[in-house]
């Protein structure tokens, strides 16, 4: 067990710092890009990839968390694996690729059809990757996972950059998308040094198969409950309504998938690996999701504080109709803290079926509440789906864990010093905003009411002594294991 925690903890820090990096490269790229493309740029592909994003979930039809899940897998069950792994991606191609011509007709944009066509190739390029990232994931090799991950990112946004340069519009996002799943399939194929076998008949992948079909159809639900917004908005309100929208959501988007994301993976893999023994899992469990929440907070935050500087550091001033609906996203983005992480014990213990049950009951939440506020324009939007999120927090924790070793006291004793340290930290930005704001530059009002922020909040929550000694020892740790890495 000491060598799974230990592997978890060296593996979470290359995660994390791997995905820190991916956030400055985003930023970095959106910074440029948004002064190069418009609005309606982004909301054109947009369109497309809120429709392919549903169809992309069924391109390895969850058997990569399946995988990931089972104790043990054979060579001959990877290897069929990515053959199946492939036959889905190409088919999608083919479907995406048919469905091209009922997109343009669906948004009344006559450019979606090349767009879609070019997109849908993404399918069986990711498809041919996903079973090496499963055996990298597998072997706990975070390290290489967060290079492969941080390399393409680069490689794909310098692809982007240069053909916005080159002034080709939202021809720079479809390069840019299709450049990160290539460079991301080449990587695992170099740094896995796997290949696959032919497809065995007796390979006994049935268990798998109908595992990742629940899996599949548990994060199609998810999916569609959190994009359909998108899609609504490209239909009712055009491609610049949903460029704006979009930006809003990419910027609170960039913690959850990225920090969530990472830290998840990582905590899927150990928790699977610890599962048989309870202790062990609850402990590794609570101690994941007070790190997920403990960082979220202080962004969520700054994000509330500074959202005008930030809209305006980031994307320019043509953009601040992006301001008031990404300050109605932020709660989603602290609520997305709390519900994610219960999902990873739910998969690690194999208890899909209710994961897919809570999925249903959030699809049908939020898109009651996508529909209610879409007369309202991309603000009701926002303003609705933050509501419904809200509203669903305490239920889903309840429902979660029913039934673990983990109580929902557990959850909440975790959540109780991060929030209230985010608390104080944000009034205390409120008011240093508020009195030094005519005298400071958009960026000054944002870093220097950032620093108070994050002092603020790391003096509050670091006061108990408890506290104190779990974040230190966390930091003793990673310093330790990412020395010795």
């Amino acid at each position: 067990m000491k060598r799974v925690r230990d592997q978890a903890i060296r593996g979470g820090a290359a995660r994390i710092g791997a995905q820190m990096a991916q956030v400055l490269v985003r930023l970095g790229t959106l910074v440029i890009l948004a002064r190069f493309l418009n609005p309606s740029d982004f909301g054109l592909v947009g369109m497309v990839t809120a429709i392919t994003g549903v169809l992309s979930i069924f391109r390895d039809f969850g058997l990569s968390t399946a995988a990931i899940q089972r104790a043990s897998i054979t060579d001959s069950q990877a290897s069929t694996l990515f053959w199946v792994n492939l036959a889905f991606g190409a088919a999608l191609w083919v479907l995406t690729s048919a469905c091209a011509p009922l997109l343009v007709e669906f948004y009344r944009e006559p450019q979606l059809l090349s767009v879609t066509l070019v997109l849908a190739a993404s399918f069986p390029i990711t498809a041919a990757g996903v079973q090496h990232g499963v055996r990298l994931q597998r072997e706990m090799r975070f390290e290489s996972l967060a290079a492969i991950d941080v390399v393409s990112l680069l490689a794909s946004s310098a692809v982007g950059i240069a053909l916005a340069i080159s002034g080709l519009g939202y021809w720079a996002l479809v390069g840019w998308s299709l450049a990160l799943v290539s460079c991301n399939t080449m990587g695992v194929w170099l740094l896995s040094a796997w290949v696959p076998q032919r497809p065995a008949r007796d390979a006994d992948i049935g268990s798998l198969v109908r595992f990742g079909g629940k899996v599949t159809l548990n994060s199609a639900i998810v999916y569609i409950a959190y994009n359909l917004d998108k899609i609504l908005i490209g239909r009712v309100w055009g491609a610049t309504a949903l460029g704006t929208y979009g930006r809003a959501y990419q910027l609170i988007s960039l913690p959850t998938d990225n920090l969530i994301g990472a830290i998840g993976g990582v905590a899927f893999a150990g928790l699977s690996r610890v599962s048989h023994d309870q202790s062990l899992l609850r402990s590794y469990f609570l101690k994941g999701f007070k790190i997920i929440l403990s960082v979220i907070v202080p962004i969520a935050a700054f994000f509330l504080v500074f959202a005008e500087e930030l809209v305006w550091i980031l994307l320019g001033p043509k953009w601040n109709e992006v301001v008031p609906i990404f300050r109605l996203l932020i709660p989603t983005l602290l609520v997305l803290a709390i519900i994610n992480p219960p999902g990873w014990l739910l998969f690690a213990l194999g208890m899909i079926g209710r994961s897919l049950k809570i999925a249903i009951v959030i699809a049908v939440l939020v898109i009651t509440a996508v529909v209610i506020g879409l007369p309202h324009g991309p603000q009701g939007v926002a303003l609705g789906l933050s509501t419904a999120l809200m509203l669903w927090v305490v239920p889903h924790i309840f429902w979660s864990v029913k039934g673990t070793n983990v109580s929902p006291s557990d959850l909440f004793r975790q959540m109780a010093m991060p929030l209230l340290a985010g608390a104080i930290a944000t009034l205390v930005a409120i008011g240093l905003a508020w009195f030094l704001g005519e005298f400071l530059t958009p960026v000054w009002r944002a870093l220097l009411g950032g620093a108070v922020l994050l002092a603020t909040y790391l003096a509050v929550l670091l006061y108990p002594t408890r506290d104190r000694d779990f974040y230190m020892g966390l930091f003793s740790a990673l310093h330790t294991h990412t020395r010795v890495g």
